[in-house]
């Protein structure tokens, strides 16, 4: 009976959401397996971590693809979920990054910085909130000595609606506060500099960046957390990413994250020296 009624429900979900908002794909369209529905042994199937052929297929692949990722799995748990469980066990020496496509993007950029004890758990387009969902799953059950926490860009740009600087900074403060709860040593990361965003034109975040980061110093004076200031190399003068760290002004490239690696290391040192 259960295997009957499942792949109903799952239809007549996801047809309604198709209806709510157009171009959405489904596994249905796509001929992969139905999602799970509510209590499941596996949360993740069917979830489209990677785009579909059915997204493929359409001219607005991304944007319907986040759509039904988000719908079934809203702080993207099902991300790392395998790349997780394939780990071995956690040195004295782990370090996690949580963070968004900065973060992510740092190990396409340079995979050779990373490594089983060294682990990049960036995804693109995420906010704070989302993180604080994915924190157990991609950071305290990775058993890490250090985690490094970069966020705040897309919340400011708006990502997943709108919000506010008291918001941002207790999102932050969360995932400082939940590590730091399970003996997980903190390195709080500046948000990195940028006078624009290519998706949200319009919008000039430089001076919210400016007051998250003047925030985020002091908190992690006051809370006795590690605190790696990346604009210190980054940033122009006028609150931009250099040009020559970015192509987008958002996104380091590879001499980017050259120069923001001494950083990190230095960071992540400090961190491990310190009390829990």
């Amino acid at each position: 009976m259960k295997t009957r009624i499942i792949p109903v429900l799952w239809l007549a979900a996801t047809t309604a959401l198709a209806t709510a908002v157009p171009g959405l794909a489904t596994a249905a369209d796509a001929g992969a397996t139905a999602p799970a529905v509510g209590v499941a042994a596996d949360p993740c199937v069917g979830v489209p971590v990677q785009p579909t052929a059915a997204h493929k297929a359409m001219p607005n692949t991304y944007e319907a693809w986040m759509r039904e990722w988000l719908w079934l799995d809203w702080g993207q748990r099902c991300r790392y979920r395998a790349e997780n469980a394939a780990l071995p066990a956690a040195t004295a020496q782990r370090v996690v990054m949580i963070g968004d496509s900065i973060t992510e993007g740092w190990k396409e950029q340079h995979a050779g910085f990373f490594g089983p004890q060294r682990i990049d758990r960036g995804i693109s387009g995420q906010v704070s909130e989302q993180m604080i969902v994915r924190m157990r799953s991609d950071v305290l059950e990775l058993k890490p000595a250090v985690v490094h926490i970069m966020a705040g860009t897309n919340d400011v740009a708006g990502n997943r609606g709108p919000t506010t600087i008291a918001l941002i900074e207790g999102n932050l403060a969360t995932l400082a506060e939940l590590a730091r709860a399970h003996g997980i040593r903190v390195v709080l990361a500046s948000v990195p500099p940028a006078a624009a965003f290519p998706w949200q034109p319009g919008l000039r975040p430089a001076g919210d960046i400016r007051t998250i980061n003047a925030w985020l110093r002091d908190y992690a004076r006051r809370g006795h957390f590690t605190h790696v200031d990346y604009g210190t190399v980054l940033d122009d003068g006028s609150g931009g990413l250099r040009k020559e760290y970015s192509g987008d002004g958002v996104h380091p490239n590879a001499a980017g994250y050259a120069v923001m690696e001494p950083l990190f290391e230095a960071a992540v040192a400090k961190a491990l020296a310190a009390r829990p």
